[in-house]
C-alpha cells in the first residue's frame, strides 16, 4: 500500500525534473543548438504544427542555424513564425531555406537568463515538494483508516523526503551548469 505512494510521488517527481530539463534546453546560451526552435509553431495548411515537423532544423556553423523546409513555398511562413515567436531573433529567407543567425548575447541578457533559470527551478522544487506534501497526505489518510501502522507511515515518510531531497540536488544541479553554461562567453 505505501509502496504504491512511494513509486507515485518518485514518478511525478521524476515528470517535474524532466519538465524542468526540457524548460532548460529552450534557454539559450552562446551556442547554437536546433533545439532552441523546437517550440515554435507553423501553419501548416489550417493546422499548428511543431517546426521539426515540417521543416528539417541543423546548425550549419557556430552561430546560424539553417531551416530547409520539406515543402518549398514554405519557407515564408516558418520565417514569420520564428519572428513572431518572441526569441529575439531574425530569420532570412534565402529561397527555400530560411537562415537564422544568432545575435551574441550581451551581459545583460545573461544575467536575465540566470534570472529566469532561477525562477524555473524554484517552480520545479515547489513542485516536488507539493508532490512531497500530497504523498505524506495520502498516507496520514491510510495511518487515520487503520489502513497502515504508525511506524510503515513514519517510515514512508522519511523515504519520501529522502526521495525529494535527491530530486532538489538534482534541480540545483543542472540549474548550477546552466548558470555556468550562460556566463561562459
Amino acid at each position: 500500500m505505501t509502496i504504491e505512494i512511494k513509486k507515485q510521488a518518485e514518478s511525478k517527481m521524476t515528470k517535474s525534473v524532466e519538465s524542468f530539463k526540457l524548460t532548460l534546453t529552450k534557454i539559450r546560451t552562446g551556442r547554437v543548438h536546433a533545439g532552441l526552435l523546437d517550440h515554435v509553431q507553423i501553419d501548416y495548411y489550417g493546422a499548428m504544427m511543431p517546426i521539426n515537423q515540417v521543416a528539417t532544423v541543423t546548425a550549419s556553423d557556430a552561430r546560424t542555424l539553417t531551416v530547409q523546409p520539406f515543402e518549398a513555398k514554405m519557407g515564408g511562413i516558418i520565417e514569420k513564425a520564428i519572428r513572431d515567436a518572441d526569441l529575439g531573433l531574425n530569420p532570412v529567407s534565402n529561397g527555400s531555406t530560411v537562415r537564422v543567425p544568432m545575435p551574441a548575447l550581451t551581459e545583460e541578457r545573461r544575467k536575465e537568463l540566470i534570472k529566469v533559470v532561477k525562477t524555473e527551478a524554484e517552480d520545479a522544487k515547489v513542485a516536488v515538494r507539493n508532490i512531497r506534501r500530497d504523498g505524506n497526505s495520502e498516507l496520514k489518510a491510510k495511518l487515520k483508516d487503520k489502513a497502515i501502522t504508525e511506524d510503515d507511515d513514519k517510515r514512508s515518510q522519511d523515504e519520501i523526503q529522502k526521495m525529494t531531497d535527491k530530486f532538489i540536488v538534482e534541480i540545483d544541479k543542472m540549474t548550477a551548469e546552466k548558470e555556468k553554461e550562460l556566463l561562459t562567453v
